[in-house]
C-alpha cells in the first residue's frame, strides 16, 4: 500500500493535542508512519512537501516535521501531468499547495491520499478523483473495521 500524506498530516503530531480530535489524528499519523518504517506500507513524499514545509517559521517544529518526512521511502516527482491536474483542482476550489499534493499523489498512483483538512476532503469528494482521499484517523479505523 502506497500512502501520500499532505503537510497537515506531518504537522498534526506537533499541534496542540489538548483537543481530542487533534490528539487522535496525531496518534493515527504516528501509527501510519510507524507501519511505513516497519515496511508494512510505503510512505511517499514529494517536492511539494519540501517546499511547503520550508515556509514553516517555527524551526523546532520544522525539524520535527522533517524527521517524520524521513520515513518516506518514495519521492514523487512533479510532472507536467500533475501540474495540469493541479490547475484543474485549483479551478475547482482547491487551494494551491493542496492541489499539488493531491495531483502528485493521484498521478503517481498512490493508493490513498491523507489529510486532516476537512475543507479539502469535502471539495475533493465532489470531484472525480483517481485516488481515494481520507482523514488519517478515519482511514485507519476503516482498515481496522475491515479486518473484523
Amino acid at each position: 500500500m502506497k500512502i501520500y500524506m499532505d503537510l497537515c498530516c506531518y504537522n498534526r503530531p506537533f499541534d496542540d493535542l489538548s483537543q481530542d480530535r487533534v490528539y487522535f489524528e496525531a496518534e493515527a499519523v504516528l501509527s501510519i508512519v510507524k507501519r511505513c518504517r516497519n515496511g508494512e506500507w510505503i510512505l511517499a513524499s514529494s517536492a511539494i512537501i519540501d517546499i511547503e514545509s520550508s515556509n514553516q517559521k517555527d524551526l523546532d517544529k520544522l525539524k520535527k516535521v522533517q524527521s517524520i518526512c524521513k520515513a518516506a521511502q518514495e519521492h514523487f516527482p512533479l510532472t507536467v501531468k500533475a501540474e495540469e491536474r493541479a490547475a484543474f483542482f485549483q479551478r475547482n476550489g482547491i487551494k494551491r499547495f493542496d492541489s499539488f499534493h493531491l495531483a502528485v499523489a493521484e498521478t503517481n498512483k498512490a493508493d490513498i491520499f491523507l489529510t486532516t483538512d476537512d475543507r479539502l476532503l469535502k471539495t475533493a469528494k465532489r470531484l472525480e478523483l483517481g485516488i481515494k482521499a481520507s482523514n488519517p484517523l478515519a482511514w485507519l479505523l476503516l482498515l481496522e473495521e475491515e479486518k473484523v
